[in-house]
Formats: C-alpha cells, sequence, structure tokens
C-alpha cells in the first residue's frame, strides 16, 4: 500500500489546497498519509522551504507547490 507524505508549514496557503486535496484522494482510496511541518526542523526548512508544499509518494518526491488530483491518483493506484 501507498504511504503519501505532505511537508508544509503553518499559514501556506498552497499547503492549505494541497492538504485538502491530499486529503480526499487519500480517503476515497484508503491509502495513509501524514504531514510534517517543515519548520519544526532547520534542514527541512532549508531543503523544502522554497518549494513548499512538496509532497512524496513511497518515498519519492512526487509534486511541489500544487498537487494535482489525477496524477497523485493514478501514482496510487498504478
Amino acid at each position: 500500500m501507498s504511504k503519501v507524505v505532505m511537508y508544509g508549514k503553518p499559514g501556506c496557503h498552497l499547503c492549505d489546497d494541497a492538504r485538502e486535496i491530499i486529503r480526499a484522494v487519500c480517503g476515497e482510496l484508503g491509502v495513509e498519509w501524514t504531514e510534517v511541518d517543515i519548520t519544526q526542523d532547520d534542514q527541512l526548512f532549508t531543503q523544502y522551504g522554497e518549494q513548499i508544499p512538496v509532497t512524496f509518494v513511497d518515498g519519492k518526491q512526487h509534486d511541489f507547490w500544487r498537487v494535482d488530483p489525477a496524477r497523485l491518483r493514478k501514482a496510487l493506484t498504478t
């Protein structure tokens, strides 16, 4: 089963949009997902601060800035 991780931070409108898409697609498919707040880790903040939200599927970077629901669904079902 696939696992999705979203790296983001509070107050990020793109993160808010991505979170809703991820929640909907993962909920529809029964896929587990988690969110990581990059403001809690200096290394993550340095690495992803300009790209958030960044999503990973099964440990591989999938998207950044925007999450396309059809693309995410395809990654989780193939």
